[in-house]
């Protein structure tokens, strides 16, 4: 009994081992494969800013100078995917965003505005208007502030139609296209209407005095 037990026990395993290996390979869809960096610190090929304003590339980080301006990756657009976002606001006032959603290679930065959606950094402004929304599309659902002189976290998630951000590990966008928003209220917030599943990624310079600093952009791709 005991030699046909663990005969048959060996059989199990031999049989159940390799499905253990296979499921643990395999990524279920929605889940995202391996990162790739955009952004690694070491170079910026394959970016091109538009724009007066630049990032300027210094020790091995972005940082942000001059008037409005946009640095973007040209070399695909992204959807379907997570892109890693790791950043620094020097000064309380200090704005700055991601721009995702991009519909064509932008030949000035308001046309990201206009045409994609742009995640806000800055820790000042009314719940449309603050680290991790939709720049006026997306009021947050919670409240975090960027945290001065230190790195941050942004995790944008863009899972076909919708799109969710998290700041520091906290959700504060979960947005999906033809929610309801808000009518335009100022000639500078985005032109409304509906964003393509997939664009152009860039980050975004605002002001002459502001500094904020980006040392990594990673994106994987969700599994479909």
């Amino acid at each position: 009994m005991r030699k046909t037990s663990f005969s048959l026990f060996g059989s199990l395993l031999l049989t159940i081992t390799p499905l253990l290996f296979s499921c643990k390979q395999t990524a279920a869809p929605g889940q995202a494969t391996q990162w790739r960096a955009l952004f690694d610190g070491i170079s910026t090929n394959g970016w091109q800013m538009t724009g007066p304003g630049e990032l300027k590339f210094e020790d091995g980080e972005l940082v942000t100078h001059g008037g409005m301006g946009l640095f973007w990756y040209t070399r695909e657009k992204f959807g379907d995917c997570q892109i890693h976002v790791v950043f620094k606001p020097t000064g309380e006032k200090d704005n700055s965003g991601v721009f995702i959603r991009i519909p064509n290679p932008p030949q000035d930065p308001w046309d990201a505005v206009h045409g994609g959606y742009e995640v806000q950094i800055a820790n000042h402004g009314e719940k449309w208007h603050r680290t991790g929304c939709l720049y006026s599309f997306s009021e947050a659902q919670n409240i975090v502030d960027a945290k001065i002189g230190e790195w941050n976290t942004m995790l944008i998630t863009l899972d076909g139609p919708r799109t969710i951000v998290e700041v520091n590990g906290t959700v504060v966008t979960d947005f999906t296209e033809g929610q309801p928003v808000p009518e335009k209220k100022i000639w500078y917030e985005p032109n409304r209407g509906p964003r393509p599943l997939s664009g152009y990624i860039g980050l975004q310079n605002h002001g002459e005095k502001e500094r904020v600093h980006f040392k990594e952009v990673k994106v994987k791709r969700l599994n479909r």
